[in-house]
């Protein structure tokens, strides 16, 4: 493995494009065969595509990404799918909380490499579960690691939804050794936990972070599977869901809910914290805020 990383580097931040294009055109094609139910009259929702840019504090080239967001659709009120490839030097807040962290070298050297893939998706119909999925690679000199994972978030709950998202999980997981989908699930009841409400924010489901085995080609897998089982897990809900009709009382536990969503992405959210503190795009950082949102 070279000491650069440039062909390991090269790999996950292109299976993050294709994974994001492959979510895309599923997306879309939820929109198209939406013919029948709530807002079925409505026009098919698109993605508009915009590109990122992030500079570092010298003006200099820092990388970017592609930020695809699709607003008012038939059956997705707001759904981003996000990618970036962003690099040059941690200031001095990011570093210290890396070094806090462990990460080897980075109190003597704050430069670092990072790519990925964010996904929120929050719906028209309050039946159907909001969803958010990441997977990422970071880099550094002394040391290289993985995270991500994806979780469920309906406002109204579904036992045989929770359990299809769960369980898909579990499938795509085990080959790896079946005592990482149980590890990566409590992982993710624990850091999607809301203190200050005393709750989670959903119902769970699997997340990992500084995920460096020693085996690059191991871990990278592993989050390849990761990715590659959010649309089993989820697509088959939105298709269930999103022709049952629904009540303003409905509508009102989805705003009510997505509250919630928001107040932990600010308050608690690494990443969210992260692309802020490194001065990557503002709204695709941002992307994952609800349309609208209600508090109590």
């Amino acid at each position: 493995m070279t000491a650069s990383f440039q062909d390991e580097k090269d790999r996950a931040s292109g299976w993050f494009r294709s994974l994001r294009d492959d979510i895309v055109a599923a997306f879309e094609g939820l929109e198209d065969s939406h013919v029948d139910g709530p807002l079925s009259d409505m026009a098919a929702g698109r993605f508009d595509i915009s590109n990122t840019t992030r500079t570092s504090d010298d003006g200099s080239d820092a990388g970017g990404g592609v930020m695809s967001v699709m607003r008012g659709g038939r059956v997705f009120e707001k759904v981003g799918v996000n990618i970036s490839t962003v690099y040059g030097t941690l200031g001095e807040r990011a570093q210290k909380a890396m070094a806090a962290r462990g990460v080897p070298g980075m109190a003597d050297d704050p430069r670092f490499w990072a790519s990925g893939i964010s996904l929120v998706a929050h719906m028209q119909n309050p039946h159907a579960p909001a969803v958010h999925m990441n997977t990422r690679m970071f880099w550094t000199p002394g040391a290289w690691w993985f995270g991500g994972g994806s979780d469920l978030n309906p406002c109204i709950e579904y036992a045989d939804d929770t359990s299809h998202f769960h369980a898909t999980q579990q499938q795509y997981l085990d080959p790896h050794g079946t005592e990482i989908y149980p590890k990566l699930k409590q992982w993710a009841d624990e850091y999607f936990y809301i203190p200050h409400r005393k709750r989670a924010r959903g119902v769970g489901g699997i997340f990992m972070d500084d995920r460096n085995t020693g085996d690059w080609e191991v871990d990278f897998a592993l989050t390849q599977d990761i990715g590659r089982a959010f649309l089993p897990a989820y697509q088959p809900l939105v298709e269930k869901r999103r022709n049952q009709v629904w009540t303003e009382t409905d509508k009102d536990a989805q705003l009510v809910h997505r509250g919630l969503y928001a107040e932990y992405n600010l308050v608690y959210d690494r990443g969210t914290k992260f692309g802020l503190e490194t001065g990557h795009d503002a709204n695709a950082v941002l992307m994952s805020l609800p349309p609208m949102a209600k508090w109590i």
